[in-house]
């Protein structure tokens, strides 16, 4: 039996098919699935966390159909469509990789991003942060901000410095706390967050990731604790702060074991 064409071109035709006959599919707008499409890649980053390669398969697939579905919507308008979306990442790629398809040379990996950047700039972004979007969320966005400007060679040299900005910015923030003003400790506790980021990025740690990794761990023993509790037929609410941290060392202890 010959296998079915599951491929672009027969996702392309369901999206077709779907964009006629299904009531739901019909009424969607670039609008209706920007919140999805939002969903869709937060659900791809669980996966890709977890290593789940059969659940980021799934997702990417996810991922892929909102492409399409965007793409048709285009269509329709007589804007763009699949193939137009696919020829544009196409000459990108090749614009931004000439040391691939050109003359250029590059040492290393950094050569490659100062590149992108100059690249960018000649095409006429007006700022090197001009692609950094404004609706990423902010740890994201400052890992972005920074990644961009590193790009251009706007970085300290070595980690140390970076760490020594991370002392400075603390040293400010304990400062402020004495002094009590809430705009003037906001404001210096970000520019630490700020700080912390630009370190993570020298000892190769992207810290959207280490964070989530904590919040899945504090989750998991949390809710563990909260077991251990009622089996005990203990509630919760009704142990103060230094019982609590007895059950939360007995979750700690479990879950290492």
């Amino acid at each position: 039996m010959q296998k079915k064409d599951f491929g672009l071109n027969r996702l392309i035709e369901i999206m077709d098919e779907l964009r006629v006959k299904c009531p739901w599919d019909k009424n969607q707008t670039l609008q209706t699935l920007r919140y999805l499409t939002i969903e869709e890649v937060y659900e791809l980053s669980d996966a890709i966390l977890k290593e789940d390669m059969s659940e980021i398969k799934n997702e990417l697939g996810d991922l892929l159909l909102h492409i399409v579905f965007y793409s048709k919507i285009a269509s329709e308008k007589n804007k763009f469509d699949i193939k137009d979306v696919i020829s544009t990442i196409c000459e990108k790629l090749i614009y931004r990789h000439p040391h691939i398809y050109k003359n250029t040379k590059v040492n290393d990996e950094v050569d490659v991003k100062l590149n992108w950047e100059k690249l960018k700039i000649k095409r006429g972004k007006k700022s090197v942060l001009e692609g950094v979007p404004k609706s990423l969320p902010s740890l994201v966005k400052a890992y972005r901000i920074q990644e961009k400007v590193k790009g251009i060679g706007f970085k300290w040299e070595n980690k140390d410095q970076s760490w020594k900005k991370v002392i400075e910015e603390f040293e400010e923030l304990k400062c402020e706390l004495v002094n009590g003003e809430k705009d003037k400790i906001e404001e210096e506790f970000g520019d630490l967050l700020f700080s912390l980021v630009n370190y993570a990025q020298f000892i190769n740690i992207n810290p959207e990731d280490a964070l989530e990794k904590t919040n899945i761990k504090f989750i998991k023993r949390f809710k563990l604790m909260e077991n251990l509790l009622k089996q005990k037929n203990i509630d919760i609410s009704d142990l103060d702060i230094v019982q609590m941290e007895k059950y939360w060392g007995k979750a700690k202890d479990e879950l290492r074991s």
